[in-house]
């Protein structure tokens, strides 16, 4: 070089940025290190050098180089846009975002520049003045991918989807072959449940790229989306075997696990997500409710505490904690729990499940908003399938959707209702989305229907155009806001009438349910504000019955069941989430009264029995005095009712399908009524018997008429032979009446469509 170490300086720069400019770092980063030994105030060498360093990761010392580059020449603009990409690397946004201003101000139509202050405002959460930058930078050169992928991205930041969508579109036809917006498309059009297209997206980006972990991931979750588990999980599978310690994709192969119902396996996937990031509040929630549904309840709940330790007002967790307790029997801090549960639920907050929130709020408001609050968040209204057409059909088609057409208890109560529909007047169809269990009920319910479908591998769209193929006139929803629900096709609208019945007792909170089946009783007139649906209220009680249910013809000893051969046997064979504190209360305030009485539950879970034994000895009981029953086939359990001499009830979630199955087995039941429809039911089903005697209507009268019943053993003896003897006759058993008036509701309804009348409540008397 010349000893000013300018001309061959130069040259040598020019060198650099050639081998720059075909990717050969550090060649280049030889090239200008060497000019700088020579020269070092060489404003291109500093400033080159220090791109190279920021391309290679090491942003401080890309700063310092480009920052000494502008002190020997302040005037130039790219510089400045360079120093604001190291500075915003380095998180110093404002910073970055000053030095972008500078480099403006000096070049107004400095396009790079628009693009990443752009970038730096997104950073900063200040969306509205990231999208203008990059509008200003697409103003200049409207065909510049980079600007138009993080427009795009912006865009999804704000809500605006369908805008965002066009622009990821326009960025594929500039640039065909851009992952990151091959995948963010995929996750856009993802949200907007469009899974098909989505995966589509996701199937272009790893033609391109087959080794891409995060593509493999989201191309799993869509794949979940499309019911397709297994598929999903070898996607998630693929994702690790490339990046073993991707949190995020242990989480989603767990949720794949989960939906295969291989839920001991699906724990051991959240596990390891949470090995890897502790605090990782997906995994968490998600590894609660496995937990959840293997009835570890004790775990599951230390689970969810751990999350709303993180995340305190994450979305259901505090309603899945108290759930899992509500299963134990762990009542601590049952009141302040609830309270708060209640009041943040009022506000509009996604506190608590509605089917979860019924076993401890007996508020009918509360729970339209709680239902309110999921529906929306959940199954929001999509694209009506049915769009006012006018179907003539020779026969009402009535389809019935449920993911309980198995030996279920929902199935157990409406398999004769399928069974005696008039088929001279009505086509009845089955939308099957629950398990296909190989048990007697299933080939029973298969052989009701004049079509049985099993839509399992579809998706909620799918199912919803089926349902307009098939010309549905009435669908109805035999799941409601519980476990298995598939909400979401009703919301696309794909019939004309959509009914709420039977599987959840209360309302769906949703504008596109037509109508609930009711009664009186369940659903006072004077409630109707509680109901997003048109109420229907049937004659005598709402709930079906099945004639055919078979009681065992052997009733076994006492003995054989652990019960005293001579004391009172007071029974409550509700599931155990239902039994609230101050129901065992009155229960352990009977027993103390009642000499050589016991209480017999049922043995719902490991960790139920253990709590109320500590909750018997605290309130002066000897735990011993509470018997558990096994699970054993319906009929065996049917017979030994009658071993009982009194159900005793339970506040604020009525015994239903157990109430009916004490009733139908001769057993006398005490119910008290509270206000809302899960409340009242028991109540109901007592009307329906001939029974209103047993209907207390206050806690303290529930706990007198007991005391009286134990005294009055002749008193007892008459109503087990009401029972016997309103068995054959009363509305409550008697299947046929019960379809005459539901077909009724029916042809009410469906006329009323026909004539183009709006939904509106009636009475079948």
């Amino acid at each position: 070089m010349k000893k000013d170490g300018l001309p061959d300086a130069t040259e040598a720069v020019h060198r650099g940025v050639e081998l720059h400019q075909r990717g050969r770092l550090d060649e280049a980063e030889a090239v200008y290190r060497a000019v700088l030994t020579e020269a070092p105030q060489h404003f291109d060498a500093l400033h080159l050098l220090g791109v190279i360093q920021q391309q290679k990761g090491l942003y401080a010392e890309s700063a310092e180089l480009i920052a000494h580059a502008l002190s020997i020449d302040p005037n130039a603009a790219a510089a400045h846009s360079n120093l604001g990409n190291a500075l915003r690397r380095m998180n110093r946004l404002d910073d970055a975002l000053a030095s972008y201003d500078r480099a403006l101000a000096l070049a107004p139509d400095f396009v790079d520049a628009h693009n990443n202050r752009g970038n730096a405002l997104a950073r900063l959460n200040r969306s509205e003045d990231a999208l203008a930058a990059y509008d200003r930078a697409l103003e200049l050169r409207p065909n510049y991918p980079e600007a138009l992928y993080n427009r795009a991205n912006m865009l999804t930041e704000l809500d605006r989807e369908d805008e965002a969508l066009a622009c990821y579109d326009a960025v594929l036809r500039l640039r065909p072959d851009y992952l990151q917006a091959l995948n963010n498309r995929g996750n856009l059009l993802r949200t907007l449940k469009r899974p098909a297209e989505a995966l589509e997206s996701f199937d272009r980006a790893l033609a391109l790229k087959p080794d891409q972990p995060e593509a493999l991931s989201n191309r799993g979750n869509v794949l979940l989306d499309l019911a397709r588990a297994e598929d999903a999980l070898a996607s998630y599978d693929r994702a690790l075997q490339l990046k073993p310690d991707y949190e995020q994709a242990w989480n989603n192969r767990g949720e794949a696990l989960r939906e295969l119902r291989r839920l001991d396996d699906a724990v051991a996937s959240f596990d390891r997500a949470l090995q890897l990031t502790p605090d990782l509040v997906d995994a968490l929630h998600n590894r609660g409710m496995a937990l959840l549904s293997l009835k570890r309840f004790s775990e599951s709940t230390a689970t969810f505490v751990k999350l709303l330790s993180i995340a305190p007002k994450h979305d259901y967790a505090a309603g899945y904690r108290f759930h899992a307790q509500l299963h134990a029997c762990d009542w601590s801090d049952y009141d302040a729990t609830r309270a708060r549960i209640r009041a943040d639920v009022a506000q509009g907050e996604r506190r608590d499940m509605p089917f979860s929130l019924l076993a401890h709020c007996d508020d009918p408001a509360a729970q339209f908003a709680c239902a309110r609050n999921d529906v929306g968040d959940k199954y929001p209204p999509a694209q009506p399938q049915w769009q006012g057409e006018r179907y003539r059909h020779d026969k009402i088609r009535v389809a019935y959707l449920a993911s309980t057409f198995h030996d279920h208890p929902v199935a157990y109560l409406i398999a004769g209702l399928f069974e005696a529909h008039d088929r001279t007047r009505f086509e009845i169809s089955a939308i099957s989305f629950g398990p296909d269990r190989k048990v007697d009920m299933r080939d029973r319910l298969r052989r009701s229907f004049d079509r049985f479908v099993d839509v399992r591998a579809q998706t909620d769209e799918q199912v919803a155009k089926l349902l307009k193929a098939m010309e549905i006139d009435i669908a109805v929803d035999l799941n409601g806001l519980t476990e298995g629900c598939r909400t979401g096709i009703f919301a696309h609208r794909p019939v004309p009438l959509q009914v709420n019945y039977l599987g959840y007792p209360g309302t769906s909170g949703a504008d596109y349910f037509d109508y609930i089946i009711a009664d009186s009783h369940v659903i006072p007139h004077g409630q109707e504000r509680f109901y997003s649906e048109k109420i229907v209220r049937l004659a005598g009680s709402y709930q079906v019955n099945d004639r055919k249910r078979r009681i065992a013809e052997r009733v076994p000893t006492r003995a054989e069941l652990g019960l005293p051969e001579d004391g009172f046997v007071f029974c409550c064979f509700n599931n155990s989430y239902k039994i609230a504190p101050f129901m065992f209360d009155i229960w352990m305030r009977l027993l103390k009264r009642v000499d050589k009485s016991v209480l017999w539950l049922l043995h719902d879970n490991a960790e139920a029995p253990w709590n109320l034994a500590r909750e018997a000895e605290r309130r002066g009981v000897d735990a011993n005095r509470i018997v558990f029953a096994p699970r054993v086939a319906l009929d065996e359990h049917l017979a030994r009712h009658r071993s009982a001499d009194l159900f005793l009830d339970t506040l604020p979630y009525n015994a239903h399908t157990t109430a009916s199955d004490a009733l139908w087995a001769g057993l006398p039941l005490l119910t008290c009524m509270g206000q809302g429809f899960a409340a009242r039911v028991a109540g109901s089903l007592l009307n329906a018997c001939g029974l209103p005697e047993l209907i207390a209507p206050d806690l303290a009268a529930y706990e007198a008429l007991a005391l009286e019943l134990v005294g009055e053993p002749g008193r007892l003896t008459d109503i087990r032979a009401t029972l016997s003897r309103n068995r054959a006759t009363c509305a409550l058993f008697d299947t046929d009446r019960f379809c005459r008036h539901i077909e009724a509701a029916y042809v009410t309804m469906h006329e009323r469509r026909q004539r183009d009348e709006a939904p509106a409540g009636f009475d079948i008397t």
